[in-house]
């Protein structure tokens, strides 16, 4: 174990019990794993943002028989009284908030120890890690699942270049994941902590959403829904006209520089938001970042030019321009749902991580038989994901009848 304060214990217990009660899917699927047993034997490395949702994913594949084996996947998401919680409650945990890179790098390592047989990656570092400094770990690995658009990206870059030796399911590609998590748990997440953490207001404020994806979406979609006059910046032409059509203005992002009061940045790339921009920008303007890795937002650059760092709030520095014009970047840079926030909805995580669940099941059952590379989730979980929790609320759907099947199969 390797924790901030094991004290904290009983509160983050509280969380994860809080958060199980508005869980329905996973704790079906608790209950068919704690009756089947499919993970008996197996030992399971998890990184992912350590908060109370992944702590009843972890309960859940524990459940199933697994040795769990967990650790945050961000210096700033990891909440300490959850990892304590998830401690005392039969889980290894390594994972501690705020630590330095070194410290966060020796957590994956340590949760990586138990020669994992099946992994969950959120972003890529235990892939990166299985392929180098720990590659003398990997000799049971079957396979494993990730997150992330980020971590999808690095998979496929990884595996163009001939360098992934097992496979992994696209977890972040499942419809019951980037339909849901994406877009309504990155737009409800992303302005509740911009909100919580400045206590500004967002009505009749200028929103600047760099990318259109799913996540972008969701972002654009909340801010112009409380309020905010949304402009769009993106590269991909489609999206851009898509996102026109959706009723945002687009722009460049040299352009939309001075325009902006808020700047959200969900691109999964690097230097979206540069020098160039911070000159033009408006005394007060706030950024935040809800791409997965600290480096849309160019903080090094900012603290460079600098003449003067305030801390403004929690979570929150400024940094006062040669011009005495003060630009604010939130958690650092970081993952701002998280960073600065609890992140997604517990509703939309069960349906997430009812993905990974069943995803790491899937990986276990038939991973050998799977060649190394990057793998779709079977449309059958999403299905039963999706059955389930129409089921949870009450809501009944329509079946084809035969005669339809015979219909749509005809020529």
């Amino acid at each position: 174990m390797l924790l901030r304060d094991p004290s904290l214990a009983p509160l983050g217990r509280q969380k994860i019990e809080w958060a199980r009660q508005y869980m329905p899917v996973l704790n079906e699927l608790n209950r068919e794993f704690e009756k089947d047993k499919p993970f008996s034997g197996v030992k399971i490395t998890v990184a992912v943002h350590l908060e109370a949702k992944t702590a009843c994913l972890c309960l859940a594949l524990a459940a199933g028989g697994a040795e769990v084996h967990a650790t945050g996947t961000n210096p700033l998401s990891t909440q300490d009284d959850v990892a304590a919680g998830l401690a005392a409650m039969g889980v290894s945990v390594f994972a501690q908030h705020g630590c330095t890179p070194e410290e966060y790098e020796r957590q994956l390592k340590l949760a990586l120890e138990c020669r994992p047989d099946i992994f969950l990656d959120d972003g890529g570092d235990l892939v990166e890690l299985l392929h180098g400094a720990c590659e003398h770990l990997s000799g049971r690995v079957v396979g494993g699942t990730e997150e992330t658009t980020t971590g999808i990206h690095r998979l496929h870059a990884r595996q163009a270049a001939g360098k992934l030796r097992f496979p992994v399911l696209a977890a972040n590609d499942a419809q019951m994941k980037y339909l849901f998590d994406n877009r309504y748990g990155t737009g409800q997440s992303t302005l509740a902590a911009v909100m919580s953490a400045t206590n500004l207001q967002v009505t009749g404020k200028v929103v600047v959403v760099a990318g259109y994806g799913w996540c972008g979406r969701g972002v654009a979609m909340r801010a112009a829904g409380l309020g905010a006059r949304v402009i769009v910046t993106e590269v991909d032409p489609v999206k851009a006209i898509e996102a026109v059509m959706d009723g945002f203005q687009v722009m460049t992002m040299d352009d939309a520089a001075p325009l902006g009061d808020f700047f959200i940045t969900v691109t999964g790339n690097c230097d979206i938001i540069v020098k160039r921009h911070f000159d033009r920008m408006k005394n007060g303007a706030v950024l935040a970042n809800a791409g997965h890795f600290d480096i849309e937002v160019d903080a090094k650059a900012l603290r460079e030019t600098a003449t003067e760092v305030l801390d403004q709030r929690k979570g929150i520095q400024g940094y006062r321009q040669s011009d005495g014009r003060v630009l604010n970047l939130l958690a650092e840079g970081r993952l701002v749902n998280l960073g600065a926030g609890d992140g997604h909805p517990v509703e939309i995580m069960d349906m997430t991580f009812a993905v990974q669940a069943l995803g790491l099941k899937y990986m276990w059952e038939h991973g050998k038989s799977l060649a190394p590379g990057v793998h779709d989730i079977p449309p059958e979980i999403d299905s039963k994901i999706a059955l389930c929790k129409l089921s949870s609320q009450g809501t009944s759907i329509d079946t084809l009848t035969p005669k339809q099947i015979e219909y749509m199969n005809s020529f």
